[in-house]
């Protein structure tokens, strides 16, 4: 399968400043979500915008669907890439959610009819339907959060870069967003790629993870390789998801073969019931 994007030997950075990350090599497929982590500061938001033309590029090259991308966030745009940015008070410029999710197709140069089905179809993707009408002022930070989603969804993106997405979120909103995602990417066939600090929420969304450090990539790979690399974690200034810490703890103490450790409490509860709790046979010989 061809590759929505790739990056080959990338490296980014204002072009008044130092270069923050170099010799970034990874692909992401049709369909695919890719969890970008790292500490504060270590580029996450940089390579984003870099990605999508916001900053430049100071080697490599970018590929869209097995074409060098355009130069220009305009062009790479047009091309079918689209960003969310962290804050959504950035992004939001309507004065309704209806209205602030047709401006991409608009500008697309949609007719008015494929407007406004664009705009259906993504606050329905986005459980925002019944908030098409409401002022932007008027929502919550979570809705706002999912109005930027729903604009960028209305574009028909095939690489969807996502800022923290999560962040600022309660607890049911980051698990019902990590949902969203991975529902998203799998029937619309979009290439996502989350930078994120939800770490628990990663192996939610996740088929891939690429850990920055150190001004590169410091891993990629599925949710459970990576993050049972405690050592590369460590250097990363990252931690695995709780449970994946707590099991690490336990599995000394635990009979049977050793695992790759669970990432999620669902895995972990089902593999110590069958750990600790006795089979039928047992209770009654």
């Amino acid at each position: 399968m061809k590759a929505a994007l790739a990056l080959e030997a990338l490296a980014v950075g204002n072009p008044d400043g130092p270069v923050i990350l170099s010799a970034l090599s990874f692909e992401v497929l049709p369909g695919e979500v890719v969890a970008l982590l790292g500490a504060n500061g270590c580029g996450k938001t940089t390579l984003l915008r870099g990605i999508a033309g916001l900053v430049p590029e100071r080697a490599g090259r970018v590929w869209l669907r097995g074409q060098p991308a355009p130069r220009g966030a305009v062009a790479r745009a047009e091309a079918g890439l689209a960003l969310a940015f962290q804050n959504p008070d950035d992004q939001l410029f309507g004065a309704t959610v209806g209205e602030d999710v047709a401006i991409g197709p608009l500008h697309q140069g949609l007719a008015p009819d494929a407007v406004r089905a664009r705009v259906d179809e993504a606050l329905e993707a986005t459980g925002l339907a019944h908030l098409a009408g409401r002022s932007i002022e008027a929502l919550s930070f979570g809705e706002k959060k999912r109005a930027c989603l729903a604009g960028v969804l209305a574009m028909h993106p095939a690489v969807l870069l996502l800022d923290e997405p999560t962040a600022g979120l309660d607890p049911v909103g980051e698990r019902e967003t990590a949902g969203l995602l991975r529902r998203l990417a799998r029937e619309r066939e979009v290439a996502l790629i989350v930078s994120t600090h939800a770490t628990d929420e990663v192996p939610f969304f996740a088929d891939r993870v690429a850990i920055l450090g150190e001004g590169r990539l410091l891993a990629f790979g599925s949710p459970s390789e990576v993050f049972r690399d405690a050592a590369m974690l460590a250097r990363a200034r990252l931690r695995a998801p709780a449970v994946t810490e707590l099991w690490a703890h336990l599995a000394p103490f635990l009979s049977g073969p050793a695992e790759v450790p669970p990432l999620t409490v669902s895995e972990a509860a089902s593999r110590l019931r069958s750990i600790l709790v006795p089979t039928r046979q047992e209770v009654h010989p």
